[in-house]
């Protein structure tokens, strides 16, 4: 059985150790130019410690470094292993702000239960962010559509040979400063159609955020790429049928009578970029549907013109536009739109995240103070 602590626990003071090596002014300010996407890290992190017998204790905000593992750590044999992904934001103001980190911690914690790891109360991780910022807000990047991505996980720490659930976990936050995804203008995707490979099946992890699912996800995305394609969307495991997910996104389309259609299933990761959206577009008056959706009505729906736009969203790229989906036995290409609702919804909820629009829904978060 998954392994469950009370949320109610003591409160954690961090013991801050500061880098001594940490980078001068000049080379943050030389990376921040042009940091892409993780491939350099901020000069800390954060690092909670979790037992059977002890809880969550030893909070830690240190110098960036290696992780010292056992060789028999039980997530190099077993894979439990969770993790969440999402931004720090500058303002005009000069302050750095989050969004929906309440989200995150409860995904993390879905995740974590699926895993039989211990869940991190909501309260914990939201501070593990703060802690991180606080040490490293000068890494937070100014320029247009830049951030700094935040990447906590949790893994098993425990040095053991044998299936069951880990009793000592450690659970981090790094960061890594990101560039503008679309350095040349939001470029629309060309997915590839897997039909060789499923994500994941019913009961499986596939609404987890673990690593595992993204590995299984790697050759597909190997396939795209020589098939000249940027992501590769998966069909669901019983049938091949049924929409899924992309390898690291979601997937939305929208109808000419307004409809933003998304698929449901219990092997897709929860979204949210994708609940922001659906969310942004009802207060549009779009009506939402999370169903199964299968590959036929996609075709049949643009080839009608029921269907007039489809997009992948996600945390790096928020929204991508779909040019066209193929494969050796399928190709849908998505018509040209004036007025895309898809770019729509993208510059409205990146100017909340960077506080050019009015946060109606409470989403955002202040990290520096």
């Amino acid at each position: 059985m998954p392994i469950q602590l009370p949320m109610a626990q003591k409160d954690l003071t961090f013991a801050v150790t500061r880098n001594e090596n940490a980078k001068t002014v000049e080379e943050r300010e030389q990376i921040l130019a042009d940091p892409g996407f993780g491939q350099h890290f901020t000069d800390h992190m954060v690092d909670i410690c979790w037992s059977e017998w002890g809880g969550w204790h030893r909070p830690r905000v240190q110098p960036y470094g290696p992780i010292q593992l056992d060789p028999a750590a039980a997530v190099l044999h077993y894979a439990q292993e969770v993790f969440e992904g999402l931004k720090a934001y500058r303002w005009a103001d000069g302050s750095v702000r989050t969004f929906r980190p309440d989200a995150n911690a409860a995904r993390l914690q879905r995740s974590a239960r699926r895993l039989a790891l211990p869940e991190l109360p909501t309260d914990y991780f939201v501070d593990s962010l703060r802690q991180l910022i606080q040490a490293d807000a000068d890494w937070v990047p100014s320029a247009p559509e830049t951030s700094l991505y935040i990447r906590p996980f949790m893994f098993a720490k425990e040095a053991f040979l044998g299936v069951r659930a880990a009793k000592k976990v450690n659970y981090y936050v790094i960061a890594s400063p990101a560039g503008a995804y679309f350095t040349g203008g939001i470029q629309p995707l060309e997915i590839w159609l897997s039909t060789h490979y499923t994500r994941a099946g019913h009961g499986g992890m596939g609404a987890a955020k673990t690593g595992g699912n993204y590995a299984a996800s790697l050759v597909a995305q190997q396939e795209a790429y020589e098939n000249d394609c940027q992501q590769v969307l998966f069909l669901d495991a019983e049938e091949g049928k049924y929409l899924e997910e992309l390898g690291g996104m979601n997937v939305v389309l929208v109808t000419r009578d307004g409809r933003l259609l998304t698929p449901e299933s219990d092997s897709i990761l929860e979204g949210i970029t994708l609940d922001s959206i659906l969310q942004l577009g009802r207060d549009r008056g779009f009506t939402t549907e999370q169903r199964r959706i299968s590959i036929d009505e996609w075709r049949e729906g643009v080839e009608s013109g029921e269907i007039v736009e489809a997009f992948a969203c996600g945390t790096a790229a928020v929204i991508t536009p779909i040019r066209q989906l193929r494969n050796a036995d399928v190709e849908i290409t998505m018509p040209e739109v004036a007025e895309p609702v898809s770019l729509s919804l993208r510059e409205e909820l990146t100017g909340i995240q960077y506080g050019r629009v009015e946060d109606r829904h409470g989403w955002t978060v202040r990290l520096d103070a």
